[in-house]
C-alpha cells in the first residue's frame, strides 16, 4: 500500500515505538490520529505531526469503539492501525513463600494485552472493510504488539507471556478471517526496547539484559520498530505472521 494520503490510527502513539511509527508514517505523507491516555503527551505529538489526539483507555472496551469511530471520522477513513498498548506484572505462579499468583492480576494482564488487542482489531477491521480497495484489492493493515517473551518467557512473566502468546497465536487466524475483504494482520514481537518503561535501566543493567543477543547487543530503538511496521504496510505479502525484532535475543529463564 502507498502511505501518501493513507490514514493511520496509533494506539499508544504518544510515546515509544508507536510514536516513532506515527512519525515515520506522517513523514511519508500519511495522516495520523494519536490515541493514548489523557495524562500522556499525545496532544503535543499529534500537533507536531499535523494530526488529531483522542483520549482513550484500551480497557474501556465500549469507550474505545466510540473513540476509534471519532478518529476515523476526523481522518476520513482508516488504512493503518498500530497498537502497542500493554503491560505486565512480575509474579511467579507460586512464590518462594508459597503464595499463589493472584487470579485477578492474571485476568487483568490478559484483558490489557490480549482482549484489548482483539477488541481494537475487530473495531478497526470493520472500518477498513468500508474502504475502496486499491488495485491489489487491499483495504488496510493492522499491527499488534507481542514480545519475544511470548516464546521464551522469563520467571515471573506467566501472565504476560500468556497474553503476548495469545496475540501471536491469533495473528494468522485473524488474517484468514479478514483475507476475503483485503485486510491484513501482522504482529511485531520486540525484545527489550528503549522506551518509557525501560529508560530508567542503568547502562550496565541494559548491557546485562541484552548480552545474549547476536547483534546488536543493546536495547532496540523505537525507530527500528517503526521501520519494520512501515515495511509491513508497504509490502502486501506481509500477512498473518509474527516477526521478531530482537537482534537475535533469546531470553534466559531470568
Amino acid at each position: 500500500m502507498q502511505i501518501q494520503d493513507s490514514k493511520g490510527i496509533f494506539v499508544g502513539g504518544a510515546s515509544g515505538m508507536c510514536r516513532a511509527t506515527a512519525e515515520q508514517f506522517a513523514a511519508k505523507g500519511g495522516k495520523v490520529a494519536i490515541l493514548d491516555l489523557e495524562k500522556s503527551d499525545g496532544a503535543n505529538v499529534a500537533k507536531a505531526l499535523g494530526g488529531t489526539f483522542h483520549v482513550c483507555n484500551v480497557m474501556d472496551y465500549e469507550g474505545i469503539e466510540k473513540v476509534i469511530g471519532e478518529a476515523v471520522a476526523k481522518l476520513g477513513g482508516l488504512h493503518f492501525l498500530v497498537n502497542t498498548a500493554g503491560g505486565g506484572v512480575a509474579t511467579r505462579t507460586i512464590s518462594k513463600e508459597g503464595k499463589k499468583h493472584p487470579l485477578e492480576d492474571f485476568r487483568r494482564i490478559i484483558d490489557l494485552n490480549l482482549v484489548a488487542s482483539f477488541n481494537i482489531n475487530r473495531i478497526g477491521a470493520e472500518h477498513m472493510s468500508k474502504n475502496e480497495p486499491n488495485a491489489e484489492g487491499e483495504r488496510g493493515l493492522m499491527i499488534n504488539t507481542a514480545s519475544i517473551a511470548a516464546f521464551e518467557g522469563q520467571i515471573g512473566q506467566v501472565a504476560y507471556t500468556a497474553a503476548k502468546g495469545g496475540i501471536a497465536a491469533m495473528t494468522l487466524t485473524m488474517a484468514r478471517d479478514l483475507g476475503g475483504i483485503g485486510v491484513r494482520v501482522m504482529t511485531i514481537a520486540p525484545s527489550l526496547f528503549d522506551t518509557g518503561l525501560t529508560r530508567g535501566i542503568p547502562e550496565a543493567g541494559a548491557m546485562q539484559l541484552t548480552k545474549d543477543a547476536a547483534f546488536p547487543r543493546r536495547m532496540g530503538k523505537p525507530k527500528e520498530f517503526a521501520t519494520m511496521a512501515i515495511a509491513m504496510f508497504e509490502c502486501a505479502m506481509m500477512n498473518g505472521s509474527t516477526v521478531r525484532v530482537d537482534g537475535g535475543q533469546r531470553f534466559a529463564p531470568r
